[in-house]
C-alpha cells in the first residue's frame, strides 16, 4: 500500500502542470460559452482538489515515519543506553516541532504574541504526546469510532434497565431540582447572548436580520461609550433581543477576543435581582487554542484547600475576566447601582469553564455568589476544587454531549478503546465505514463484529483490520492499558473533574438519529462519574450546541410547569442518584 501511495504522489506533479496549462489556455480560448464555462468549472475543481491534497499532506503526513512509536511505547526509563535516551528526546522534540508547524499553519490568520506562542507550544505538545505511541490514519480513527458506537449500543441493549428511585413531589430534592432548572432556563439566555449576533441569526434565520438590522446600521457611538467595551455593531441588538433587557441594564459589554482573553458582558437582571456576568464560549481559533492549552496549573484562591489545580488555558482566561471586573471597577460600578443584588456568573462551553473558575476566584469577596455552567468541559478542576464548588456552582449537561466528558484522561481512554477494537476486527474497512454511515443516519441493528479480547475471537483474526506490522499495538501502553502512557503524567495532565453539582438532561425513549428529530428529556441530579467516559453517537456534537440546549430547556421547563397539578406524572421526570 505504501508503494501505491508514493506512486500516486509522483503523479501529483503532472496534475499540477496540467491544471496550470488549463488555467493559462482558458484565458485566450474562443469557444461556445457553455463549453468555456464547463472547462472553467473543471479547472476550478482541479485546483480545489490539488489545494486540498497539499493541505492534507502537510497536516497528516508524518516526516518521522512512525519512528516515535517504538521508543514511546518503551518509555525513556526502559532505554538501555545514553545514546538511546538522546534519540528518544530528539524524536520527541521533532514530533512536537512538526505538530507546532501544523497548528501554526491552521491558525495562520492569528497574529503572534506571547500568549499565542505559548498556546501553540501547549497544543503541539498535547497532540505529539497523544499520538506518540500510535500510527493511525484518519480512516482508522473513523472506523474505530464506528465500531465503538455499535459496541456501545450492543452493551446498552443487553443491560437491564437501571433501577429508578422516584421521589414524591413534596421532597426537598425535587423542589431543589425544580428551582435550579428554572434558574438554568432563565440564565441560559445570558449565556447565549454572550455569543452575539452569529448565534442569534442562526437561531432566527428568517427574522433575525429584520429585528437587529436597525442596530447594525445605526451609529450609536456615544451610547456604546456609556456601555463600555469594543465596537458592538450588531452584537448589542442581538443581546437586547435575547435577554429582553433594556439598554440601561447593561454595565459593560466586551467582544475583545484573543488567546486566553474571552468576550463577556455584565448586566443587571432585575427579575432575579442579580448582577449577571456572562462569558462567551468557543467561537474563534483563539478560543480553540485556549481550549487546547490543557496542562494544569495551580490556583491561588486564598483558602485552605489541598491540590488546587485547574485547566491552564481556561484559568488564564478566567484571570483575564477577573482583572477586568476588579481592576477596571466594573463590578464596583454594578453594585453601586444595585448594592442589594447578588452576583451570578454564567457561561456555555469554554465560557462555562471560565465562569466556574471565576466564581472560585471571587468566592471570598462575594460569599453569596452563584454560577451556572452550561455544558462545561470535564477536564477543569482537581478533585478538591470539584467538591468545594458543589455549594455554589450548578452544571447542566444535555444528553451525550461530548464536551462535559472531554478531558485528557478520557481522551486517553478513548484512544485505548479505539486501538483495541480496530486491532481485533477482521472486517474490511470500507464495509465498516459504509455500514457505520447508514447506522449513524438511520439506525438499525449494530453489527456484531469480533471485538472482544478472548481466545475464540482471536483465532478468527487471520487478517485483522490493523496488523502488528503497521501498528505496535501489543507493545503500546495505550493498547494494553498500562499506566506508562505519556498522558498519565500526574504533573502535567492529572485527572480533572467538572464543576459543581450536575443536572443531566437525558433523552427519554430511543435516541433519534438526526439532530432535527423531536426529543423529550427528563432531568435528574447526576454524579461526575457518569461522565468519566466519552460516549459515541450522532448527537454527541449537536447536544453541545447552545440553541439545542435552549430548546431542550424550553420544552422541559414548560412540560414540568404543565404537570404541577399532576404530581405522579411530574415525579416520574425526577431521578435522583
Amino acid at each position: 500500500m505504501s508503494k501505491l501511495l508514493y506512486i500516486r504522489l509522483a503523479l501529483f506533479l503532472p496534475e499540477v502542470v496540467w491544471a496550470s496549462l488549463g488555467a493559462a489556455w482558458i484565458q485566450g480560448v474562443e469557444c461556445d460559452r457553455t463549453v468555456v464555462n464547463g472547462i472553467i468549472a473543471t479547472v476550478v475543481v482541479s485546483w480545489i482538489i490539488i489545494a486540498s491534497t497539499v493541505i492534507t499532506i502537510i497536516i497528516v503526513f508524518d516526516p518521522l515515519g512512525g519512528k516515535m512509536a517504538p521508543y514511546s511505547s518503551a518509555g525513556p526509563s526502559h532505554l538501555d543506553s545514553h545514546d538511546s535516551s538522546q534519540l528518544f528526546n530528539g524524536l520527541k522534540t521533532a514530533a512536537t516541532s512538526v505538530w507546532e508547524t501544523r497548528v501554526k499553519l491552521l491558525c495562520c490568520c492569528i497574529g503572534e504574541d506571547d500568549h499565542t506562542r505559548v498556546a501553540f507550544s501547549s497544543t503541539a505538545e498535547l497532540f505529539s504526546t497523544y499520538f506518540s505511541d500510535t500510527d493511525l490514519v484518519p480512516s482508522d480513527i473513523a472506523a474505530g469510532l464506528t465500531l465503538l458506537h455499535q459496541q456501545q449500543d450492543n452493551i446498552r441493549d443487553k443491560q437491564e434497565p437501571a433501577e429508578v428511585i422516584s421521589h414524591s413531589s413534596g421532597t426537598s430534592q425535587e423542589a431543589d431540582l425544580d428551582a435550579e432548572l428554572e434558574n438554568c432556563h432563565h440564565y441560559m439566555q445570558f449565556a447565549a447572548a454572550a455569543y452575539g449576533w452569529p448565534l442569534y441569526i442562526y437561531r432566527n434565520p428568517f427574522t433575525g436580520f429584520c429585528k437587529i438590522g436597525g442596530d447594525c446600521c445605526r451609529s450609536r457611538t456615544t451610547e456604546y461609550e456609556l456601555v463600555g467595551g469594543d465596537q458592538l455593531n450588531c452584537h448589542f441588538g442581538s443581546i437586547l433581543q435575547t435577554t429582553g433587557l433594556q439598554y440601561r441594564d447593561f454595565i459593560h459589554i466586551s467582544f475583545h477576543d484573543k488567546v486566553y482573553e474571552l468576550p463577556f458582558l455584565v448586566a443587571l437582571d432585575h427579575r432575579k435581582e442579580s448582577v449577571v456576568v456572562a462569558v462567551r464560549g468557543t467561537m474563534s481559533l483563539q478560543d480553540i487554542l485556549t481550549d487546547l492549552s490543557a496542562e494544569s496549573e495551580t490556583l491561588d484562591l486564598g483558602c485552605e484547600l489541598q491540590d488546587c489545580v485547574a485547566h491552564k488555558g481556561i484559568s488564564q482566561a478566567a484571570r483575564y475576566v477577573y482583572r477586568r471586573l476588579i481592576n477596571d471597577g466594573i463590578l464596583s460600578q454594578a453594585f453601586s447601582v444595585a448594592p442589594e443584588y447578588r452576583l451570578v456568573l454564567v457561561g456555555h462551553s469554554l465560557g462555562a469553564g471560565a465562569a466556574a473558575l471565576l466564581a472560585l476566584m471571587l468566592k471570598n469577596t462575594y460569599p453569596h455568589i452563584r454560577c451556572y455552567a452550561f455544558s462545561p468541559p470535564r477536564g477543569l478542576l482537581s478533585k478538591s476544587l470539584y467538591e468545594y464548588s458543589k455549594s455554589f456552582i450548578v452544571s447542566l449537561v444535555l444528553g451525550k454531549d461530548v464536551i462535559p466528558r472531554l478531558s485528557v484522561t478520557n481522551l486517553e481512554d478513548l484512544k485505548k478503546r479505539i486501538l483495541r477494537v480496530i486491532a481485533h476486527c477482521n472486517k474490511p474497512k470500507y464495509k465498516i465505514l459504509l455500514h457505520g454511515c447508514w447506522y449513524e443516519l438511520f439506525g438499525g441493528d449494530p453489527d456484531n463484529f469480533p471485538t472482544e479480547l478472548d481466545g475464540v475471537n482471536q483465532e478468527n483474526l487471520t487478517q485483522p483490520l490493523l496488523g502488528e506490522q503497521s501498528l505496535l499495538t501489543h507493545s503500546s501502553p495505550a493498547y494494553n492499558g498500562s499506566d506508562d502512557s505519556p498522558l498519565h503524567s500526574p504533573s502535567k495532565y492529572p485527572a480533572l473533574y467538572p464543576p459543581g453539582r450536575i443536572i443531566h438532561l437525558e433523552e427519554k425513549g430511543p435516541s433519534g438519529r438526526l439532530c432535527c428529530s423531536a426529543a423529550q428529556y427528563s432531568a435528574r441530579w447526576s454524579h461526575e462519574s457518569e461522565f468519566s467516559r466519552i460516549l459515541i453517537g450522532p448527537k454527541m456534537l449537536t447536544d453541545h450546541m447552545p440553541d439545542i440546549l435552549m430548546r431542550a430547556l424550553d420544552h422541559l421547563v414548560s412540560d414540568r410547569a404543565a404537570c404541577v397539578s399532576c404530581p405522579a406524572q411530574g415525579a416520574s421526570h425526577v431521578d435522583m442518584v
